[in-house]
């Protein structure tokens, strides 16, 4: 059997992991916003040196380029990281001042190009801007270049990051909070259902009446439903050995009374009759518990064809029945599948031609009929006997009901036979006549032919 488990706990657990998921998401949005934010407000430093740098270069009386570099270019650079700055000027011939080895971007425009590199073992940023110089004749280009380390940026990056981790970590913790709280909320109606069912005594079997969600409703239903039927089936057993323990006792007193063998004879055979009779009436409470049980499988049915399982069931009854003073037949030859338990549905058909074979009487005679009608099948169990008055007809449809007080039988016959064709999406009828006979009709959804299981 499969452990059980919690499912508050399976809630919170699930819930949590999808609220870490969506602050993992949240977190790795907010790096990447940060470094952009870092990374942006850095660069407008970086191009302010370098238009400040780009301002100082003139063009001597000679035509040759010149650099000023004022030190507040390079100043708008320091931080408290402690970022190291480096630039470069470069002019037609080339190299003209700064860190010679610093690395530049061939091709750079009037619009200053950004572009991570590394200088002497560190990661650095650089800006580079093309301009020129007018020596009043013509213009001379030049390119500056500017670049620092990455300190300050990551410092900055990585505290806009640690601020954002914190307001989730905590928001996490709060909606984790409400989640336990609501969790235990919405599940404290099964605990108060709990409650309920475990307070109750061992024998009472009323139905539940505890307020619950509408998502719990049909539990709670089926499980009235349950206990309504067990709750029958038990009154009806104890009435049942009730009767036969009476019985038997009235016959055992009976045969012990007994001035011959003849009488002590019969006494034994009336006690064993009883016997016989018991048997069969918990076989059919058995029956019942199986109809239950199949009921939780339907996928389980197969197809068969329910003229040879009829005709089969028929042949096994011919005997008994001749005994009984019963003439039993059969009609019908076309394929009629249906999806069915098997032994069930044999079951089925055995009840109604022994509810035949009890009630119909010396002489008379018993059909069994299978025939497809459109998208149904029809099986019928018709006997010539005595019949019922129409107002008992409805009485004998009901468990334990036998009808008249004479009858035999355990009054368990139609109510079963009426649950296996409900449980295979058929339905019955019952007609019947005083002194014209008994006609049960069973009507079944047809299933296609092709998909008939052998049994």
């Amino acid at each position: 059997m499969a452990r059980p488990y919690s499912l508050r706990r399976r809630l919170l657990v699930w819930l949590t992991l999808a609220l870490i998921a969506v602050a993992a998401l949240a977190i790795a949005d907010t790096w990447r916003e940060a470094r952009d934010t870092a990374s942006s407000l850095s660069d407008r430093v970086l191009a302010g040196s370098v238009l400040a740098i780009a301002e100082r270069v003139i063009v001597t009386e000679d035509g040759a380029l010149e650099v000023d570099v004022p030190y507040v270019a390079l100043e708008m650079l320091t931080s408290a990281a402690q970022d190291r700055v480096f630039y470069r000027v470069d002019g037609p011939a080339g190299f003209i001042t700064g860190y010679q080895n610093l690395p530049t971007l061939a091709g750079a425009g009037p619009e200053i190009v950004y572009s991570d590199a590394h200088f002497r073992g560190e990661p650095i940023r650089i800006a580079v801007l093309r301009r020129a110089a007018s020596s009043g004749v013509s213009a001379i280009p030049f390119t500056v270049t500017v670049a620092e380390t990455t300190i300050a940026r990551s410092q900055l990056t990585q505290t806009l990051l640690l601020r954002s981790a914190i307001r989730l970590t905590l928001l996490i913790v709060v909606a984790g909070i409400i989640l336990w709280l609501a969790v235990g909320f919405a599940l404290a109606p099964l605990y108060r259902l709990r409650d309920a069912i475990s307070k109750r005594a061992l024998d009472d079997l009323s139905p539940i009446e505890q307020q619950v969600p509408k998502e719990v409703q049909g539990l709670v239903d089926t499980i009235n439903s349950f206990m309504t039927r067990l709750s029958s089936a038990l009154e009806a057993l104890r009435h049942f050995t009730g009767n036969a323990s009476h019985q038997l006792r009235t016959q055992l007193a009976l045969a012990q009374r007994a001035e011959t063998p003849e009488a002590a004879r019969a006494a034994a055979g009336a006690a064993d009759a009883a016997v016989v009779h018991a048997e069969r009436v918990l076989a059919q409470l058995l029956l019942l518990a199986r109809i239950d049980e199949a009921a939780s499988d339907r996928l389980g049915f197969s197809t068969i064809d329910l003229t040879d399982l009829a005709r089969e069931r028929t042949g096994e009854y011919v005997v008994r029945a001749h005994a009984a003073g019963i003439d039993l037949g059969f009609e019908g030859g076309e394929p009629a599948p249906v999806a069915a338990d098997p032994m069930l549905l044999g079951e089925l058909i055995g009840n109604l031609i022994e509810n035949a074979m009890a009630y119909a009487g010396d002489g008379a005679e018993a059909t069994v009929r299978v025939v497809p009608e459109g998208d149904d099948v029809v099986l019928e169990v018709a006997d010539t006997g005595r019949g019922l008055p129409q107002g008992q007809v409805a009485t004998v449809r009901k468990r334990f009901s036998r009808g008249e007080s004479e009858r035999p039988g355990a009054g368990l016959g139609l109510s079963i036979v009426e649950e296996i064709a409900a449980l295979f999406g058929g339905a019955v009828t019952v007609a019947s006549e005083a002194g014209r006979g008994f006609a049960v009709t069973v009507r079944l959804p047809r299933a296609k032919s092709d998909q008939i299981t052998s049994r």
